[in-house]
């Protein structure tokens, strides 16, 4: 049924750094070939302006690092979890009956849900007269009734774009705005939803982007989505004896998906055998004769351990050594015992959180912004396997560039365990919730090891939760976590 109006409803290890902002304004591809967005932040409507040209994007975040898409090649998915009853205050009819059930994309992150907004903070200034663009919602064409809306700050909504009342609705939105709302849809299925931005230089000339349309999918794909491509990349077209393979397994289209099996089939067996302890993205070993002619195979899984996608084999070719041992060497190695070491460690090119802007929460009492710590490495190499555990602490409050503060104990954080090497026993510290005098103002464990089962690499994170007053003084801030392992 065709709507021609639609609106919606009501920080790191030595040296790793969190910066939070503070935000007090409120041809096309088949859809096989297209991204789904189900989860995470993204920038749905994008604003960019280039050589003259007014144009709407996809900023994606969902993926690291962030790729800009064009709205053709993207579906974005309300999963069912976003079904919610419309509350019971008159200030939310417009919702619909109080009780029905709508699908709602939250003003304020749900890391389960998808978290769209629009942006213009690649406008420079002096380029569009008031500096500013008019962004508008032309068309819904779909199941149910769509709505956009912010809240004020007694949780008031402020409607944005609504297609139940008649389109197009326009809003001015200034340059350098990154902003989000609530998105609400009243019933499930497939809907278009048709954007268009206009401005005028300050010259005098209009600008316009056209109408873009967008895809939404509301509830399950129901096969309207991508089907996921897995391949395997890295395998050489040979390896001498000792040298390093390493398999790395490639979604296509991406998804969040990360949980993999390796499979192997040598000359001699009939089938493929799960390698044991082998479930990330990559399998590194060692090229020997004994391995010549063995098969490779991935298989990528979903959240009940159902096979999304299954790689093609790719086959091992190792050479045979020298035959003339005259002209060869013998290399042993050996590793001390007495050497292993306990180290903490993250990736010095990805040692830095950017916690989304700031949102008001629901209720109006305080600043809100989750965000995903960066992956921390333990490896313990200790003989005697004595255990192990990892903590972290902001030492110094949150400080601004003017000299503005405000208490490390605001920030909390769900430790996760990302993976670990087989035979590990490593547990996810408990979860540390924000709050002034609190938070991770003290030492909190991340992650840990009991006796007898931490030998071995673990990467560890964490989902993290800044709680502000409203008082707070807007701007960007930044604190130290500092990682310890003993």
């Amino acid at each position: 049924m065709r709507r021609t109006g639609a609106r919606g409803l009501a920080a790191l290890i030595g040296g790793a750094v969190i910066a939070a902002g503070i935000a007090l304004a409120p041809p096309a591809a088949s859809a096989a070939e297209k991204v789904v967005l189900s989860k995470g932040h993204t920038d749905a409507v994008d604003v960019h302006y280039d050589g003259g040209v007014l144009s709407l994007k996809v900023h994606d975040d969902t993926v690291s690092p962030a790729v800009t898409r064009d709205p053709a090649d993207v579906i974005f998915q309300v999963l069912p979890e976003a079904a919610m009853p419309i509350p019971d205050d008159p200030r939310f009819a417009f919702l619909g009956p109080a009780g029905s059930q709508i699908w709602l994309l939250p003003l304020t992150q749900n890391q389960n849900l998808l978290w769209p907004g629009w942006n213009t903070t690649t406008l420079g200034s002096g380029t569009f007269a008031g500096d500013k663009v008019r962004l508008s919602l032309v068309d819904v064409d779909g199941p149910g009734a769509v709505s956009v809306f912010t809240q004020d700050t007694f949780g008031g909504p402020l409607v944005k774009f609504r297609s139940d009342d008649g389109l197009p609705d326009a809003i001015d939105v200034p340059i350098r705005t990154h902003a989000h709302a609530n998105w609400a849809f009243n019933a499930e299925g497939a809907y278009t939803l048709t954007f268009q931005a206009d401005a005028t230089l300050t010259d005098g000339t209009a600008v316009s982007t056209g109408p873009v349309d967008y895809s939404f999918v509301v509830g399950e794909l129901d096969g309207t989505g991508p089907e996921t491509v897995l391949s395997i990349n890295g395998m050489a077209e040979e390896y001498q004896p000792g040298d390093t393979v390493t398999l790395r397994a490639v979604q296509t289209p991406q998804t969040e998906l990360d949980h993999y099996h390796w499979f192997s089939r040598c000359p001699g067996t009939d089938a493929f055998a799960v390698i044991p302890g082998e479930a990330g993205p990559t399998y590194t070993f060692t090229a020997t004769r004994e391995l010549n002619a063995c098969e490779y195979q991935v298989k990528l899984y979903d959240d009940n351990h159902t096979v999304v996608a299954t790689s093609e084999e790719v086959w091992l070719w190792v050479a045979f050594p020298p035959a003339d041992p005259g002209t060869s060497q013998t290399i042993t190695a050996s590793i001390d015992p007495t050497q292993g070491a306990l180290v903490i460690s993250v990736d010095p090119d990805d040692r830095s959180v950017v916690l989304p802007p700031a949102q008001l929460s629901s209720a109006g009492d305080r600043w809100e912004s989750d965000g995903s710590l960066r992956p921390v490495t333990v490896t313990d190499t200790r003989t005697g396997t004595p255990g192990w555990s990892a903590s972290g602490q902001l030492p110094q409050d949150f400080a601004s560039a003017d000299g503005s503060t405000f208490s490390a104990g605001h920030l909390g954080w769900a430790p996760q365990v990302v993976n670990q090497s087989a035979g590990q026993g490593v547990v996810a510290g408990p979860a540390v919730e924000p709050y002034l005098g609190g938070g991770l103002s003290s030492s909190a464990v991340l992650g840990s090891a009991p006796s007898g089962a931490g030998r071995g690499t673990a990467t560890l994170s964490a989902g993290l939760r800044l709680r502000l007053p409203t008082e707070t003084a807007p701007g960007t801030y930044t604190a130290t976590l500092t990682l310890t392992a003993i």
